[in-house]
């Protein structure tokens, strides 16, 4: 154990001791699933105290589900020790705790029991389909609505599919207005709504090369060389790319993770982040109807983003010189599954980083830019999420999320115009919705005592001060406190917020900082009274700061499946504890609502939403000055 370092994230051999020490400890039987197996990070102090070759702690937190009983548990395992530390029941029967993250076996679990059950079958005959061999029923995540009928028990909600042969896309053609609630551990359907007489929807909404046809000839070759490698190094988990340093975690729930994140200057390592995650996102859909208004994914919480991860291919999801990262996650029954090359590193030129021509002389200074990528892919049921961490030469910071997928449908007569769903094919219904990412900034500017404040742009009234009326300035406004720090973006303003270090100037005597750049869209757009808005808070501002502590991880709580709400940030930011000179984690909620088009059918060109983190004082001047010129040379080639 003593190689690892304390942020590794956790290895196959270490998911399987998770099992042997619950095992050995009389808390795993044949009914025990794992919902989750995740690191538990040492203390910061111990992280930045710990020297290559010592030992460090290893802790990992394993959240248990008993398929025959419904109890539910949190264990947390030594893994160096191979002793149980603790372990606790979860109380779900008891509002307002959630349930545990849904099994990948549940999935078939809830299908099965739906398609069994004689109600669905008389509702399929009743609209004339009688072949149900490739019916696919959604699993979905249920909600909570604080019904009698539910509480306590471990739900999915199914909405219903067709396919006319085994790969055809089912999300063509929904049963519209059939709705089945399952109870997974009574293994029984607890409710079938059926209504409606709107027909299946015929057209397919297959893309592959059987159904599209030849693919185009037109495109000519276009090839990424780096004959010499890349130019970053990679030791372990450690990355080491020009003025970055950094290491790459992987868990099931939030996916990719980033620590430890430093910038050089003139030969200075100042850190900049401590971790940097995508902590939850949260998928409203804004369809009133009865089949769809209870939808709101919690993909991280709900469904796990890490655990989803695909593996990555060279020449499909990354073109150049690959260095890929393989990702170990727990299965349901503890076991540990690799997930070959699920994180991709490579260099890609970026256009120009800067550029100026001397009037005078005529002389050309041009420099091009070019960034380290650190990404990830999952898929969630009809949604595939690409996170891409982009590093720059001058000191940025940008992630960049790539939504792409099948949009979610339902289904009307053809013809039909509703205030809440786009027609993109005859008779089937892609309804509003919104995907409002959360990403975790446990910030570390030039060290451990950070302030925040926000800055906006705004014209001066005329007067003495601006007699011709063309003045405009900044306005800098401390957030003291977490109840003055839960803000909205205002593009208007051009606000962004600026994490400074009071105890790190630079030669100009001013706090060395860092911008976070946002690029705002509506937030949680569904009203105070809906039970979304009371789970999923932290989706209402772009913008949270807290005070770190170690067990504020998840923005809407642990456990947000058929959770009643109030957990996670609204919960913290009560203390309204004092952020001044001290540690701090932003959480910024960003991310598009998805008003649907015909040409998002029938599979969704990426939409990208992120923000930005820039350098505000941290450098003296430019970073990127000493980079070479590039080989400019005349075209000797006509046009074609």
């Amino acid at each position: 154990m003593s190689t690892f370092h304390p942020l590794d994230p956790l290895t196959a051999a270490e998911i399987g001791r998770v099992r042997t020490v619950l095992t050995a400890a009389g808390r795993c039987g044949e009914s025990t699933r794992y919902a989750s197996v995740l690191p538990l990070e040492p203390p910061k102090a111990e992280v930045r105290a710990h020297r290559p070759g010592q030992m460090c702690t290893r802790r990992a937190q394993a959240v248990l589900v008993d398929v025959r009983t419904g109890g539910c548990a949190e264990a947390v395992v030594d893994l160096r020790a191979g002793t149980l530390l603790s372990y606790r029941e979860l109380e779900v029967e008891h509002r307002p705790y959630g349930q545990p993250a849904i099994l990948l076996e549940e999935y078939d679990r809830c299908a099965d029991l739906v398609k069994a059950d004689p109600r669905w079958q008389q509702a399929m005959a009743r609209r004339g389909i009688t072949d149900t061999t490739h019916a696919f029923v959604a699993p979905l995540s249920p909600g909570f609505f604080d019904r009698p009928d539910e509480r306590g028990r471990r739900l999915l909600r199914g909405l219903t599919f067709l396919r006319e042969h085994t790969e055809d896309s089912p999300w063509a053609h929904p049963v519209e207005g059939l709705l089945a609630t399952v109870d997974l551990i009574a293994g029984a359907v607890i409710e079938l709504d059926d209504a409606g007489e709107v027909p299946v929807p015929s057209r397919h909404g297959n893309f592959d090369v059987a159904a599209v046809g030849p693919a185009r000839t037109s495109l000519k070759p276009l090839e990424i060389s780096q004959p010499e490698g890349p130019s970053f190094r990679v030791r372990g988990s450690e990355v080491e790319w020009e003025n970055w340093r950094l290491r790459v975690g992987f868990n099931p729930r939030e996916g990719l993770t980033l620590h430890q994140i430093s910038f050089t200057e003139d030969g200075q390592p100042r850190p900049v982040l401590y971790r940097a995650s995508i902590a939850e996102m949260v998928v409203p859909y804004g369809d009133p109807a009865p089949w769809r208004r209870w939808i709101s994914y919690f993909d991280a919480g709900e469904y796990l983003l890490g655990k989803n991860a695909n593996s990555l291919k060279l020449g499909c999801d990354c073109l150049g010189v690959i260095h890929y990262l393989d990702a170990v996650v727990a299965g349901d029954h503890g076991e540990p599954v690799v997930i070959p090359q699920a994180i991709c590193l490579h260099e890609e030129d970026h256009g120009i980083l800067w550029k100026h021509t001397n009037v005078l002389t005529g002389a050309v200074e041009t420099r091009r830019s070019r960034r380290l990528v650190i990404s990830f892919f999952t898929t969630i049921g009809n949604y595939d999420y690409g996170f891409y961490w982009y590093f720059y030469l001058d000191g940025r910071i940008e992630l960049e999320v790539k939504a792409t997928g099948i949009v979610f449908c339902g289904a009307a007569h053809p013809g039909t115009e509703s205030p809440y769903a786009t027609e993109i094919a005859p008779g089937l219904m892609a309804p509003v919705h919104q995907h409002l990412f959360c990403a975790r900034l446990d910030m570390e500017v030039a060290g451990e005592r950070n302030s925040v404040e926000e800055i906006d742009v705004l014209g001066v009234p005329v007067g003495p001060d601006n007699p011709y009326g063309n003045a405009f300035t900044t306005r800098t406004t401390p957030l003291r406190r977490e109840s003055e720090a839960a803000r909205p973006a205002d593009p208007a303003a051009g606000r962004v917020w600026r994490v400074f270090n009071p105890d790190s100037r630079g030669e100009l005597g001013r706090p060395r900082g860092y911008q976070l750049v946002p690029r705002p869209g509506p937030t949680l757009l569904a009203r105070p009274e809906a039970a979304v808005h009371q789970r999923a808070t932290f989706a209402t501002k772009h913008l949270w700061v807290t005070r770190y502590a170690e067990d504020e991880r998840f923005p809407a709580g642990d456990c947000p499946n058929q959770h009643a709400g109030g957990a996670g940030l609204p919960s913290w930011t009560a203390a309204d504890r004092d952020l001044t000179g001290t540690d701090l984690v932003l959480w910024h909620v960003f991310g598009p609502t998805h008003v649907p088009r015909p040409e998002d059918w029938p599979v969704m060109p990426v939409d990208t939403c992120g923000f930005t983190l820039r350098p505000a004082g941290f450098c003296d001047r430019n970073p990127a000055l000493d980079l070479p010129a590039p080989g400019c040379r005349p075209s000797t080639e006509e046009n074609p």
